[in-house]
C-alpha cells in the first residue's frame, strides 16, 4: 500500500512539474527518463530469455507424463483465449492516442508480406537476435533451449548449466529490485514528459478506454470463456467456482498467486475434491505458467504503447503480439512486478515510448487484483479439467 501511494504521489508530482512549462524542468525530465529507458533496455533481453528458459527447463523435466501434458494443453488454450479476447476488444473499443502529433510524424513502416515476416523471426545467427532486440526470435530460442534442457538426461553437466542459469536469474532479479527501488524518480520523469506533451482530455479518454479493454477482457475470460472450457469437459462452472471461492477471494486481496497457493491447494483437495496427487502437481505448475490475466495485460498494454509510438496496428502486428504475450506470460515465473515489468521490458526492447506505462502504473494496482483472481480461477479450472480427464480414463 505504501509503495502504491508513493507511485501515485510521484505520478502527480511529475504531472505538475510538466504542466509548469519550464524548459529546464522538461530537459531534466527528458534526461532522467532517457536514463531509465536505457536501463530497462539493458535488462529487457536477459529478463525475457532467462525467465522462459528456466521455466521450461525446471518444469519440463518434472512433467513428462500425462498430467503435465494435460496441464500444458489447457494452459496454452486458456492463455491464448485470454490474449485473443484482449486483441478483439482492443480493435473494437480502439483506445485513442495520447499524443496525436507524435503519431502522425512517425515514419511509416514498409509493407511486409507474411512470408517475409515468418522468415525474419527464424534466427540464422544465435547472437544477432540479442543485438537486434528481435523479441520473437529470442522467445523461440529460449523456448527451444528450455525444452532441450528438460529433455537432457540427468548429469553433472546438466546440473551445472541449470544452476548457472538460475544463478544468473537471481543476480538479474537483484538488479531489477534495485531499479524498482528507485522507480519513483523515473515515474516523476515519465509523468513530467507526458504532461508537457499531452492534453489532459485526450489522456483521460484514452486511458479510460485502455482500462475498459483490460477489465472487459478479464470479465469475459472469468465469467464466459473459462466456464465454457469447464462445460466442454462436462463440469459445472458454478459448482467449481463456488467450491474454489475462498482461493479466488484471497488472490483478489493478496495480488499474489504464489501467496494464495497453499489456500488454492487446500481448497481444491478438500472442497472441490481434486485428487491430492493431481492438485499438488498441477497447481504449483499453474501458479508459475498459467497466466491468463498476464497475457491479456501484456498484449493490450503493448498495443497501446506501440500505437502511441506510431506503430501501425495491422492484423500481422496484432497476431504477432498475441504469440509474444502468450509465450511471455508462460515464461513470467518469478519476475518482480510480474506482468507490468515484463511488458515494460518488452516495450523497451523494441524502442517503444515506455513513458506511457508510467501513467498506467497506479491503475495497475487495481488491474493486478483482478488479474490475480482470474489467474487463480484459471488454475482451478485447469486442475479440475485435468482431474476429470485422468479420472475418466482410469
Amino acid at each position: 500500500m505504501k509503495k502504491t501511494l508513493l507511485w501515485i504521489a510521484a505520478l502527480v508530482v511529475g504531472a505538475i512539474l510538466g504542466l509548469l512549462g519550464q524548459d529546464w524542468i522538461n530537459a531534466t525530465a527528458d534526461f532522467v527518463a532517457t536514463i531509465y529507458t536505457r536501463l530497462f533496455q539493458l535488462l529487457a533481453v536477459p529478463t525475457i530469455v532467462l525467465a522462459v528458459i528456466t521455466t521450461f527447463a525446471t518444469f519440463g523435466s518434472k512433467g513428462s507424463g500425462r498430467i503435465f501434458g494435460h496441464t500444458l494443453t489447457y494452459t496454452l488454450l486458456t492463455t491464448i483465449a485470454a490474449a485473443a479476447i484482449g486483441a478483439i476488444l482492443y480493435v473494437i473499443i480502439a483506445p485513442g492516442s495520447l499524443d496525436t502529433i507524435q503519431q502522425t510524424s512517425a515514419p511509416q513502416q514498409p509493407d511486409v508480406t507474411y512470408y517475409d515476416h515468418i522468415v525474419s523471426i527464424i534466427p540464422n545467427n544465435i547472437v544477432k537476435p540479442f543485438f537486434d532486440g528481435n523479441v520473437l526470435s529470442l522467445l523461440i530460442l529460449a523456448f527451444a533451449v528450455g525444452l532441450g534442457l528438460s529433455k537432457l538426461p540427468e548429469s553433472e553437466n546438466k546440473t551445472i548449466i541449470t544452476k548457472g542459469l538460475l544463478g544468473l536469474q537471481e543476480l538479474l532479479f537483484l538488479l531489477i529490485r534495485w531499479l524498482i527501488w528507485t522507480l519513483p524518480l523515473g515515474i516523476v520523469a515519465f509523468s513530467a514528459q507526458l504532461s508537457a506533451q499531452v492534453s489532459a482530455g485526450v489522456v483521460a479518454d484514452s486511458i479510460g478506454k485502455y482500462v475498459l479493454v483490460v477489465l472487459g477482457g478479464n470479465v469475459i475470460q472469468f465469467f464466459v470463456v473459462l466456464p465454457l472450457f469447464l462445460l466442454a469437459r462436462g463440469l459445472n462452472p458454478i459448482h467449481v467456482l463456488g467450491k474454489m471461492m475462498p482461493a479466488v477471494l484471497m488472490a483478489l486481496f493478496t495480488k499474489s498467486s504464489a501467496a494464495t497457493l497453499p489456500v488454492t491447494m487446500d481448497t481444491a483437495e478438500n472442497r472441490l475434491g481434486i485428487r491430492q496427487n493431481i492438485a499438488r502437481f498441477v497447481l504449483p505448475i499453474c501458479t508459475t505458467i498459467n497466466m491468463n490475466g498476464c497475457a491479456a495485460f501484456i498484449l493490450v498494454a503493448s498495443l497501446f504503447v506501440m500505437q502511441n509510438g506510431g506503430t501501425p496496428l495491422t492484423i500481422t502486428t496484432i497476431a504477432t503480439w498475441v504469440v509474444i504475450s502468450v509465450v511471455s506470460a508462460i515464461g513470467n515465473a518469478g519476475v518482480p512486478m510480474g506482468c507490468y515489468f515484463l511488458t515494460l521490458s518488452l516495450m523497451s526492447g523494441i524502442g517503444a515510448p515506455v513513458a506511457i506505462l508510467g501513467i498506467i502504473l497506479p491503475i495497475y494496482t487495481i488491474i493486478d487484483m483482478i488479474e490475480t483472481a482470474e489467474n487463480v480461477w484459471s488454475d482451478s479450472c485447469v486442475a479440475a479439467m485435468v482431474n476429470h480427464d485422468l479420472t475418466e480414463k482410469e
